[in-house]
């Protein structure tokens, strides 16, 4: 069969799926350069939420050095900030810093804020020697994880 013997439904036919072969194409390539924005996008997101965590971490690791905070609440502010930095799953920041991530694994139970204010002094008071025996024993290495942190994170 030749393509002059080719019926006109034929034709329609031929017409027809080219036709829909490109509207799925031109479907396609915007859903390709919507995916694109929506990736770039993410990334700004990402970028700035990473350059938050890293001006967050050398400020609290800074007022660690210099005895401005307490190291367990240093240690427990900059324990999770770290977990949500980018490269947290790349960089083992745990063996990286661990007596930070020790003193977190030991005062993360402790009730903050508003929860702490309506527990019993008397219980207040309890946990306040326990922490406060944790940072006098963990107080050395706090200190150099925190100077090692600021100058890490500040060449990032």
């Amino acid at each position: 069969m030749t393509m002059t013997e080719i019926p006109s439904w034929g034709w329609l036919l031929l017409f027809a799926g080219a036709t829909i072969i490109a509207v799925l194409a031109f479907i396609a390539g915007r859903l390709l350069a919507q995916l694109k924005q929506q990736r770039q996008a993410q990334q700004q997101v990402d970028a700035k939420r990473d350059k938050h965590v890293v001006e967050s971490v050398i400020t609290i690791a800074m007022a660690m050095e210099q005895g401005q905070c307490e190291l367990s609440e240093g240690a427990l502010r900059i324990a999770v900030l770290l977990d949500h930095h980018s490269s947290a799953s790349a960089s083992d920041y745990t063996a990286r810093y661990p007596a930070i991530h020790d003193m977190y694994e030991r005062i993360k139970h402790m009730p903050t804020h508003a929860a702490r204010k309506q527990l019993p002094k008397a219980e207040i008071r309890a946990m306040d020697r326990e922490r406060e025996g944790y940072e006098r024993e963990l107080e050395q290495a706090l200190v150099a994880e925190a100077r090692a942190l600021v100058k890490a994170f500040r060449s990032l």
